[in-house]
C-alpha cells in the first residue's frame, strides 16, 4: 500500500480500516466529489492526481489543490463532513482506495492518533492553498507554471507529465495561448520538453530555480509535518 496517509497510521488503526477499504480504479476526469452535493466516499490515492476547485455561483472556476498518493480527498472528509462547496476529480488517471464516509467518521472517533494525523495533513493542504493565492496573486505566469509542473512532478513516478496546454490553461485560469507563450519560455531553458499532451522534466534543479518563492513553502510544510512526500 503506497498511499502516505494509510502507511503512516498505527497497526492498531490501520488494520481495521483495510477491511473496510475497497479498490477502485480512477480514470482521468473521474469525478471524487461534487460541490453541494452529499459524498458518499473518501478516496485515497495510490497513483493518479487530483485537482481541488473552486466555483462561483456564475460558473468561474480556479484550481485551488492538488493531491496524489500523499494524500486523500474530498477534503472536507479530514473534518467528518459529507457536504463542501468544492469540485474534486482525477486530472491524471490512477488508482487507489475509496472507504464509506459513515466507516472512516467512526473510525476517527475511535481514534486519537488518526484524528492527530488527518488534522495534520489538513494543515499541509491549507498552506498549498494559501499559498496558491498568493502564486496566483504575485507570480508571472511563467513562474505559476513552473511552480505546477514542479507539484504535479512531486506527485508524479518518472519525469512524464500527462497534460496539455488546454488542461494547464483551466488549471492556472489563464488563456491558452499565455501557457504555450510560458511552456516554450521554459522548454527555452532547457527545463522540460514539451510535446503534444506531454510535458517531460529535463531539468528539476533549473526548474526550481525559475520557480523562486512560488515553490518550496508548502512543499517543507508538508515534510515538516507528515514527512517527506515520496
Amino acid at each position: 500500500m503506497f498511499n502516505k496517509i494509510l502507511s503512516l497510521l498505527e497497526m492498531k488503526d490501520r488494520e481495521p480500516l483495510l477491511a473496510k477499504l475497497e479498490p477502485v480504479d480512477l480514470p482521468r476526469l473521474f469525478t471524487l466529489s461534487e460541490p453541494n452535493q452529499p459524498q458518499e466516499y473518501t478516496f485515497f490515492l495510490e497513483a493518479g492526481i487530483g485537482s481541488i476547485i473552486s466555483m462561483s455561483p456564475s460558473g468561474q472556476t480556479a484550481e485551488v489543490g492538488i493531491f496524489g498518493a500523499e494524500g486523500m480527498s474530498p477534503p472536507n472528509s479530514l473534518f467528518e463532513d459529507n457536504q463542501a462547496p468544492f469540485k474534486v476529480f482525477m486530472q491524471i488517471a490512477g488508482y487507489g482506495h475509496r472507504i464509506r464516509n459513515d466507516d472512516l467518521f467512526e473510525a476517527l472517533k475511535q481514534s486519537h492518533s488518526m484524528r492527530k494525523l488527518l488534522s495534520r495533513y489538513a494543515q499541509a493542504l491549507f498552506v498549498q492553498t494559501a499559498y496558491t493565492a498568493l502564486s496566483n496573486a504575485t507570480h508571472r505566469i511563467d513562474e505559476r507554471l513552473a511552480r505546477w509542473i514542479l507539484m504535479v512532478h512531486d506527485r508524479t513516478v518518472g519525469d512524464r507529465l500527462l497534460l496539455t496546454h488546454d488542461f494547464l490553461a483551466e488549471m492556472l485560469n489563464v488563456r491558452r495561448p499565455s501557457v504555450t507563450t510560458a511552456l516554450h519560455m521554459l522548454e527555452g531553458y532547457r527545463f522540460i520538453v514539451a510535446e503534444r499532451g506531454l510535458v517531460t522534466v529535463r531539468d528539476r534543479a533549473g526548474l526550481e530555480a525559475f520557480a523562486g518563492d512560488a515553490y518550496g513553502a508548502p512543499e517543507r510544510e508538508f515534510k515538516r509535518l507528515i514527512g517527506a512526500m515520496r
